[in-house]
């Protein structure tokens, strides 16, 4: 089998179609990383090892893309790749310029992958303007002048025989003899060739004359080490058929071998021209050194002088590549969501089973039935581990979130020509992916709108005396049973007289008196979306409305809090509602009602004196020298009773929001682990619950919504 072509009809060569998925996946994985560190890099303190770990991001692009045949996204990274190099080699000084064609690349890239992964077969948008745009950056034209830290080596001009060994004109350049072979396809080393032309820096190449066809003999200056052109060759060629020694002596070049291979164009020294169909031949295959039919290593007889030794690397690659067992395990694996999710409901309804074991076994004697009762208390403790770790599946970090804002503010700050700089906080903060997946379009909204219409110009923050540069700050926290996501920025904030002049425009009832937080409220009605909003009123209140409607469908909230003249602070907080939770079962009459646990403060028991009476019918308790409102649950839901005697004594705080209150039930049940059913699907939304579960018996109890009854007793 040849490893320069690929023949899916033929029985003997390797189908490549089941190594795509993976491919597309890690080289999306690759570009996202090296949008980030494109995003975080300084351009004028640069280090080698932010450049570095860009150019190998494009690098593994390139050559997966070269190897399964994709000759598009193989030409633009290639491109994108010998800009990099010249940064990381310190030959061009990285701007602003260059980090916007390489996002634009980046962007680019990916498009191209997305039309190969899904098939699509119409013309694919151009990218000429792009690679030539790439091609003078790394050329060394730019808009603006940017010193060279070390220029490449210029080509020798007249068309003379080999130059004989010099003084290196760079410091550290070396003379070398390559030998690649043996060859199925000599079009393989043009490749090797194509690499002196493209990148820039890299050194010169001649083309030698062999006496064997099968073989190719390079003359090469470079500043390159040894496992440096290796790892760059092996992208065409087995690391078993390259042959690198020091070059006592160059042979003369002959010009007929030249012309007739197609290595050599132009005067010696000068970077070697190959053929464009041959390169895309030879690229195809690079990484598949070890497939059958490969050729192997035999040593040439007639070369002269023994071979340089490189590192010893020729013989621990070929032992790597022969035992499979060397290769490292991977550390993660993909699975799709919807089997995470049908695991999650199975392991609800093992914990429902295992509640109506644990109830209907309460009667037992422990002395006649002690095997089968540790039974059950060894299925409780596995059933509660196998429900956290099947949870933190489906949990994923905010950065996740967090990670698409970076780019969206640098885009769109330039666009608007601000200056905004981006802070993130708790990142590590986790959320079910559900919520992740809907809360991010509002997130994204709120972000915008602080670049967009609450930054001002650099002019503007200058003469209020603020640095130009402003500043948005994304962060996440868990607070109680809840998620606080806040999006603050330290721009103009919210005027609150233009707010109520606008709000009495649209006939809305407000008046003077009003708290700051509810005329900051108003922005949420419809009828401030409008054009004239976002010139006279920062803007703010363009589709909140639609962000507040999407956060309380999650049962969640937004708060606004915001000084005029300082800055602006959106903040989204939500229920950590997951498929399971820990409750605190409570009595109320003849009801059940289930308390999420993250909620529960303490319990105490009270006598009905310690109760006061104040305006309106409201009722409070004094808890360690602080008075805190009182709920009676059974007057909420209206529970029915038929012991009118009984007065409700023990009491359960409960904090959301950020404040408490005290409910009032009959008895404490317990603690166990509920399957939050959602109601709303299954019934309709009612007030104070924010969902249902099925006990042990059978019987279904409401989940109470703490943060809708802290806010009741606001009211």
């Amino acid at each position: 089998m040849s490893e320069t072509h690929q023949d899916s009809g033929s029985s003997g060569d390797i189908d490549l179609s089941q190594f795509y998925q993976i491919f597309f996946e890690e080289a999306g994985e690759n570009l996202d990383l090296m949008e980030t560190m494109l995003l975080n890099l300084n351009l004028e303190t640069a280090d080698d090892e932010e450049l570095n770990g860009i150019f190998r991001c494009a690098h593994s692009v390139k050559g997966g893309a070269a190897t399964f045949g994709f000759a598009d996204v193989a030409e633009l990274t290639h491109k994108m790749e010998s800009l990099l190099d010249r940064l990381r080699r310190h030959e061009l000084q990285p701007n602003a310029v260059m980090v916007d064609v390489l996002l634009e690349s980046a962007d680019a890239s990916r498009s191209l992958l997305a039309r190969h992964q899904t098939g699509d077969t119409s013309p694919a948008p151009p990218t000429g303007d792009l690679v030539k745009r790439i091609a003078d950056l790394a050329a060394g034209h730019m808009p603006a002048p940017v010193a060279a830290a070390r220029p490449a080596p210029a080509p020798v001009a007249s068309p003379v025989a080999a130059p004989k060994p010099v003084a290196p004109a760079v410091a550290g350049e070396r003379h070398l003899e390559i030998k690649v072979g043996p060859l199925d396809n000599p079009a393989q080393a043009d490749a090797i060739a194509e690499l002196f032309r493209d990148i820039p820096g890299l050194g010169t190449i001649q083309a030698l004359s062999s006496d064997r066809k099968e073989y190719r003999l390079f003359a090469v200056q470079t500043v390159s080490t040894d496992e440096d052109l290796l790892d760059l060759f092996t992208f065409h060629v087995s690391r078993e058929q390259i042959d690198i020694r020091a070059a006592a002596a160059m042979a003369p070049v002959a010009a007929a071998a030249d012309a007739s291979h197609g290595f050599f164009d132009g005067a010696p020294g000068a970077p070697v021209a190959a053929a464009p169909a041959a390169t895309e031949a030879s690229a195809g295959f690079g990484f598949f050194d070890g497939a059958p039919g490969a050729p192997s290593a035999a040593p040439e007889p007639a070369m002269p002088d023994a071979p340089v030794e490189i590192k010893a690397s020729a013989k621990p690659v070929v032992k790597a590549a022969a035992a499979p067992t060397a290769q490292p395990e991977a550390a993660t694996i993909r699975v799709a969501i919807s089997k995470v999710d049908q695991l999650i409901n199975l392991v609800g309804e093992l914990v429902i089973t295992q509640a109506m074991l644990a109830q209907n076994s309460r009667a037992l004697d422990p002395a006649l039935y002690q095997q089968l009762l540790t039974g059950l208390a060894d299925l409780d403790r596995n059933t509660r581990d196998l429900q956290e770790s099947v949870m933190s599946i489906r949990m994923i970090p905010m950065s996740i979130v967090f990670s698409r804002f970076p780019r969206m503010l640098r885009d769109l700050a330039g666009k608007l020509g601000k200056k905004v700089d981006f802070v993130t906080q708790g990142e590590a903060t986790e959320l079910d992916k559900g919520l992740v997946e809907k809360i991010t379009d509002p997130l994204t909204h709120l972000v915008r709108n602080s670049c967009d219409h609450g930054i001002e110009m650099p002019a503007d923050r200058l003469a209020a005396g603020k640095s130009e540069t402003g500043t948005i700050t994304l962060s996440a926290s868990h607070q109680g049973g809840s998620i606080v996501i806040e999006v603050r920025d330290d721009g103009k904030g919210l005027s609150r007289e233009k707010i109520l002049t606008k709000a009495r425009e649209r006939g809305l009832d407000v008046s003077d008196q009003m708290s700051d937080g509810e005329v900051w409220g108003l922005i949420f009605a419809p009828g401030f979306s409008t054009a004239e909003v976002v010139t006279d009123v920062s803007g703010r209140g363009v589709g909140m409305d639609v962000v507040k409607r999407n956060i309380a469908a999650l049962n969640g909230t937004v708060e606004i809090d915001s000084a005029e003249g300082f800055g602006m602070r959106v903040a989204v907080r939500l229920p950590l509602t997951l498929a399971i939770m820990d409750g605190m079962s409570v009595g109320v009459g003849d009801e059940v009602y289930i308390l999420p646990l993250s909620s529960v403060v303490e319990s105490f028991q009270v006598k009905s004196d310690a109760v006061s009476t104040v305006g309106q019918g409201s009722q409070l308790v004094k808890v360690r020298d602080e008075y805190m409102p009182v709920i009676e649950l059974e007057k909420v839901f209206q529970v029915p009773r038929f012991d009118f005697e009984k007065n409700s004594d023990i009491m359960v705080v409960v904090e959301a929001d950020g404040s408490r209150v005290v409910l009032l039930v009959d008895e404490l049940l317990g603690q166990q682990q509920v399957v939050v059913k959602n109601l709303e699907s299954n019934y309709r939304k009612v007030p104070n619950v924010s969902g249902a579960t099925i006990l042990g018996d059978g019987k279904v109890a409401l989940i109470l919504d703490t943060g809708a009854l802290v806010r009741r007793s606001r009211h």
